[in-house]
């Protein structure tokens, strides 16, 4: 039960505000149809795993949570940049932090 409850919290602090902020990259940077591809996959793939992660582990929900909330950790750091799928993703989102 408590579980469940974590696993919502960080989903709506944490992942979602993720997935937020890939779609509004995607659109904005205009990026390419396979880019944008990967980026569903890439989500689709990690989502799960943050969540399972945070079910497993309270302490890294709770302070990965905070730092998302006040902008010491970019949600795009959440990303394995070692996924093939989301690879691109994470690169296209580190040069628009970048250029801001």
């Amino acid at each position: 039960m408590i579980s469940d409850f974590i696993t919502w919290i960080f989903a709506i602090l944490v992942v979602d505000p993720l997935q937020a902020q890939v779609q509004e990259h995607v659109e904005r940077a205009r990026l390419p149809v396979e880019i944008a591809r990967q980026s569903q996959n890439c989500l689709t793939s990690q989502g799960p795993q943050l969540i399972e992660r945070a079910a497993g582990d309270y302490g890294w929900a709770a302070v990965t949570a905070i730092n998302i909330a006040i902008g010491r950790t970019a949600p795009v750091e959440l990303l394995d940049s070692q996924d093939p799928q989301c690879a691109a993703l994470v690169q296209a989102l580190n040069r628009a932090g970048e250029d801001a």
